[in-house]
């Protein structure tokens, strides 16, 4: 089975920057696309960024040209460099990916547990 960790989150003034990065870690036999979400207090869970096995990459337009989602296919990692960071940027930010077990038949969809990302002066 494969799990997914994040970490980097925090507190953070406006104007700042954060860098999250998510590990999958279990039996993995390949990873395709990984995303970043976002979910902020009383709304819904919203993509903010996604890069594919090939990496290519797309971004909610809210972070575009502030964030930059990259890779590490040798650790099966997922970064996400969050930069001029606003009070809007609060929320929880969770991992996903598309991961293929050993053993599994096709890809499953996982989610890490979440790390908070809180904007503040």
């Amino acid at each position: 089975q494969v799990q997914l960790v994040e970490s980097g989150g925090g507190l953070v003034q406006p104007g700042g920057s954060l860098r999250l990065s998510c590990a999958a870690s279990g039996s993995i036999f390949n990873i395709n696309a990984m995303r970043w979400y976002r979910q902020a207090p009383g709304k819904q869970r919203e993509l903010v960024a996604g890069i594919t096995s090939g990496d290519s990459t797309h971004y909610a337009e809210s972070v575009k040209d502030r964030f930059t989602i990259s890779r590490d296919n040798a650790k099966n990692a997922v970064y996400l460099q969050m930069n001029s960071l606003k009070t809007e940027d609060t929320a929880v930010y969770y991992c996903n990916a598309d991961a293929l077990g050993v053993g599994d038949s096709e890809p499953r969809r996982v989610w890490g547990q979440g790390t908070q990302v809180t904007v503040s002066s």
